[in-house]
């Protein structure tokens, strides 16, 4: 495994495994197969994967079921991390949850769903604008208080959000779209490694719900990848690895060759030569 980096009151692996894609298309519904999800989960862990990703709604309810299942009692050290700020509708819109009241029940239902009495991080998924931020804050810190979480995360936020959210208390991790060809949340990144807070960038690959994937296809990284002895995802996850020691990376898939793929990036190191053609690749 990689080397590791603070989460809230512990240290995990850099490369975790993000649970999400174990639900049915679009996280919602179950798995085409449960038998092959519980395997990926429990292969994750003798790999030495030691931080898993998660949330209720995704499933909505289906994911946790399948952790639980497959891995309690859970080996002392996995950090379980999971995230509230929205629901499912019946056709499996997302739609945001962010009152106060939703926020508690999001966590309890998380709580009960997985079997613990605390999570070692929940992330505050912000969803939309017209949002009060301060109340929700409040809420999750309240949360945090009475014990329910170890630490607090943010998902989809702003340089200034972040800014404020750190005045206001301590922030563990921050959740937010990065990868190759969408960079937007470098600013993010970069201000989370001054504060020496995680970042868990999500869609490291491009997005999770089977559009056409331009970044694996992009003949930068197939170039980088054939010249390296790597995959294109392995090639994609270590530019990741690489921007900063802060970056926790918590690829999915339903896979156990995917996994292990993922996994095995910390064999792959980046060279000049590589770092030159990568940062180029949105241009």
């Amino acid at each position: 495994m990689t080397d590791s980096f603070p989460l809230g009151d512990r240290s995990v692996h850099r490369v975790g495994y993000g649970a999400m894609q174990l639900a049915g298309p679009g996280a919602f519904g179950p798995p085409r197969d449960p038998d092959a999800a519980l395997a990926v989960l429990r292969r994750a862990v003798e790999l030495g994967v030691d931080h898993i990703d998660t949330a209720q709604y995704y499933g909505p309810g289906v994911v946790n079921d399948l952790i639980r299942e497959a891995l309690y009692p859970y080996p002392q050290g996995l950090a379980l991390v999971s995230k509230v700020g929205a629901v499912r509708d019946a056709e499996g819109r997302w739609l945001p949850a962010l009152a106060p009241e939703q926020l508690r029940a999001g966590v309890l239902d998380n709580l009960r769903a997985l079997g613990v009495d605390r999570l070692d991080a929940v992330n505050l998924r912000l969803m939309d604008e017209g949002q009060a931020f301060d109340e929700q804050l409040e809420a999750m810190i309240a949360i945090r208080d009475e014990g329910l979480i170890s630490g607090i995360g943010l998902s989809n936020v702003s340089v200034e959000q972040l800014v404020h959210a750190v005045q206001r208390t301590e922030i563990v991790c921050v959740q937010n779209p990065l990868n190759l060809l969408e960079r937007g949340s470098l600013p993010v990144l970069r201000e989370c490694e001054q504060l020496g807070i995680a970042f868990v960038p999500f869609f490291p690959l491009g997005s999770a719900f089977g559009e056409a994937n331009r970044l694996l296809t992009h003949p930068g990284v197939e170039a980088t990848a054939e010249r390296l002895g790597a995959t294109p995802s392995q090639v994609a996850l270590a530019w990741l690895l690489d921007l900063a020691p802060n970056v926790l990376l918590i690829p999915g898939t339903s896979s156990p060759s995917h996994l292990e793929e993922n996994i095995a990036v910390a064999g792959v190191h980046l060279d000049d030569v590589a770092r030159k053609v990568l940062d180029a690749v949105p241009l």
